[in-house]
């Protein structure tokens, strides 16, 4: 690109874009999804690295798979000397700026923001560590179960509803200070914990939404090894929750989508009022899906669409207005974002994504498949792999039957072909790729290591005196709003736009 445009990424939290109306659905309500596709790029077969907060926010920020850094389930260290993409627009001149969450675990709470806005909203040691030695046994004081979906329905405010009102508030805020102090290039993450469960919305979102108009899901189970297993670990069990609370919790989902999308509203016109929004590429996506209970299942932890596709859109300067089928994942952002920031120094690490550039900026094709791992919780001590290319899902597992779906014939990902005598070579094909990209053993001892020694840490940091890796906010009242240390008219121009006069 001849300038270096602003970049400024929205991102949710567990938002399958089956769930938008950005993406087709006839019930939920997402205009400023909408707006930002029709003048963009609508990603249709975008993928997370691996379906779970962490390690997939990892995986994104590092354009790499979580084997490659280590980052395998939601208590893994992100390792702070991996480079991300945010150290390369920072390298490239950018200033980089975090509001909202990142789950980042390990004392690094920066990897290469310059600043960050707000705390995260969990934790950032290493006490969700699963155990790989026992995966049949429930981890209970912090797995998932279903009483998310038996408590759906309205509340004043949340929890998150407060941290995500709060990461907005924040990222407007910055939005016109960088306007003010013309600190351009900038490059901020805005990152939002909504429609993540549980299902609880407040009142004026909620009533977007008549009951009986709630689609249901189809709760035939898959009969795969590994749905079982995450049926049994979230005790997703035939009768568990009823129809009303199904219907609700569904309810609930839809009217966060519609929360998560007044955000991207509000930040796409704070950049309007500012005048930065023609200047600036806006992407919004997710770190993984939601089942919401098709196939019976709930929350993320598989490789179906509905918990590791993600919505994925874009729009801005040089970018065209179309929709895009070929699959392509989040570590394609890392070097997407470069190429934007025109970064061309020397690498610092290798990646396992490409640019999507060229098919942003001129329709040809730069990606073509999508490749994730999962490492975590609910695994059968081995990991779980999935290969998304053309038409086809492959998934593996060591000591699972493997899973093949055409998903050009079969896009609820109902037909497993892998027995299908006329698909012989495609198996054959895929399970040779496979074998070659991993050593699925020798991961397996990783992990295990990578647990044993997390085990010994925590314990150790949470006796006598415990020092937090959790963020603080740096903040110096001493230079907020109206002090002795600068003149009223100064602190008129610095904290308003346009300022009085109508000049700069």
């Amino acid at each position: 690109m001849s300038s270096k445009p602003n970049i400024v990424l929205i991102m949710a939290d567990q938002l399958a874009p089956q769930f938008t109306g950005a993406y087709g659905h006839p019930l939920v309500q997402t205009p400023h999804m909408t707006a930002l596709a029709e003048r963009g790029t609508r990603f249709d077969a975008a993928y997370c690295n691996s379906p779970l907060c962490s390690p997939s926010r990892a995986s994104f920020m590092a354009g790499r798979q979580v084997t490659g850094i280590g980052a395998y389930d939601n208590a893994a260290e992100f390792p702070a000397t991996i480079p991300t993409f945010a150290h390369y627009l920072r390298r490239s001149g950018y200033r980089t700026c975090l509001s909202g969450k990142m789950h980042f675990v390990g004392p690094d709470q920066l990897h290469g923001f310059e600043e960050r806005l707000t705390t995260d909203i969990y934790p950032a040691d290493t006490a969700w560590t699963p155990d790989w030695a026992c995966p049949d046994e429930r981890i209970a004081h912090w797995y998932h179960n279903m009483d998310a979906v038996r408590q759906a329905g309205q509340a004043a405010t949340t929890f998150q509803y407060d941290y995500d009102d709060e990461a907005v508030f924040m990222a407007r805020r910055r939005i016109f200070e960088y306007r003010m102090t013309g600190a351009a290039p900038f490059a901020m993450v805005v990152s939002l914990i909504h429609p993540h469960d549980p299902y609880v919305s407040r009142p004026e979102f909620w009533n977007l939404y008549d009951p009986d108009d709630i689609d249901m899901p189809d709760e035939t189970p898959a009969g795969d090894p590994h749905s079982h297993r995450l049926a049994t670990g979230t005790e997703a069990f035939p009768g568990a929750v009823s129809a009303d609370q199904v219907r609700a919790a569904r309810h609930g989902y839809y009217a966060n989508v519609s929360y998560f999308d007044s955000n991207i509203g509000k930040i796409v016109q704070a950049l309007k009022e500012a005048d930065l929004f023609d200047d600036t590429i806006i992407v919004v996506t997710a770190d993984h899906g939601d089942m919401l209970g098709e196939r019976g299942l709930w929350y993320k932890m598989s490789w179906f669409d509905h918990s590791a596709r993600v919505p994925l859109i874009v729009a801005g300067p040089g970018v065209r207005a179309q929709t895009w089928d070929a699959p392509c994942s989040l570590v394609d952002i890392l070097p997407t974002f470069r190429e934007i920031a025109g970064d061309d120094g020397a690498p610092g690490a290798p990646v396992d994504g490409v640019s999507l550039w060229p098919t942003l900026s001129d329709g040809a094709e730069s990606q073509a498949e999508a490749v994730g791992e999962y490492c975590a919780e609910m695994a059968p001590g081995y990991p779980v792999f999935m290969i998304r290319r053309d038409r086809w899902k492959y998934i593996h597992c060591e000591v699972d039957a493997p899973q093949l779906f055409d998903l050009s014939t079969d896009p609820g990902e109902r037909t497993n072909l892998a027995g299908d005598p006329g698909c012989a070579d495609v198996v054959a094909d895929f399970a040779a790729e496979a074998a070659q990209r991993w050593d699925s053993h020798a991961i397996r001892a990783q992990v295990l290591a990578s647990q044993d020694m997390r085990r010994v840490v925590q314990p150790a940091l949470e006796t006598g005196r415990m020092t937090s890796w959790d963020y603080n906010p740096p903040r110096e009242a001493s230079q907020e709003f109206v002090r002795n240390t600068v003149s009223w008219d100064d602190v008129l121009h610095r904290m308003q736009y346009p300022v009085p006069g109508g000049h700069e």
